[in-house]
């Protein structure tokens, strides 16, 4: 799944080990949800919204088509 989560990140200026704290995970985690790879719980999404003060819809936001073209890939 795509999403802004680095965008955001590097925006409000934390590395991923400074808001993997924030958070309550590991620099691994953020890594991973950054690269698509781990898809992250709706707590933990919401607790990186607060982190970097943005919306669930700015940074996770995927549209109906993006959501069908991860579909036929997996």
């Amino acid at each position: 799944m795509k999403n802004n989560v680095k965008v955001a990140r590097v925006h409000v200026d934390l590395t991923q080990q400074q808001l993997a704290e924030k958070v309550g995970v590991t620099r691994q985690t953020i890594s991973l949800i950054e690269k698509g790879k781990y898809n992250p719980t709706l707590k933990l999404c919401l607790a990186i919204c607060y982190a970097v003060n943005q919306s669930l819809d700015e940074i996770f936001w995927v549209d109906q088509e993006g959501l069908l073209d991860e579909k036929s890939k997996g």
